[in-house]
């Protein structure tokens, strides 16, 4: 067997594969992916049709990547 052999495989599945952290997206980029002005994402959030901001401070509000992506592809999809 030559060294390259008993190296092991780039997936090696005794260490378990923790997903990628959560990316967090403030309102401007929001606005940018979705193609809606900040009234209209915040209507939609009180009609529980848009994705929940959360508060990092008093004057922060961040959304979820993930959740804005899968509200995207929930749009395109109907």
């Amino acid at each position: 067997m030559s060294a390259i052999d008993q190296t092991h495989s780039p997936l090696d599945r005794s260490q378990p594969v923790l997903p990628p952290p959560a990316r967090l997206l403030r309102l401007p980029e929001v606005m940018a992916r979705v193609g809606l002005k900040r009234s209209a994402i915040y209507q939609r959030m009180s009609e529980g049709r848009f994705p929940k901001s959360r508060s990092l401070g008093p004057k922060c509000a961040v959304w979820v990547e993930a959740e804005i992506d899968d509200w995207i592809c929930g749009i395109a999809s109907s």
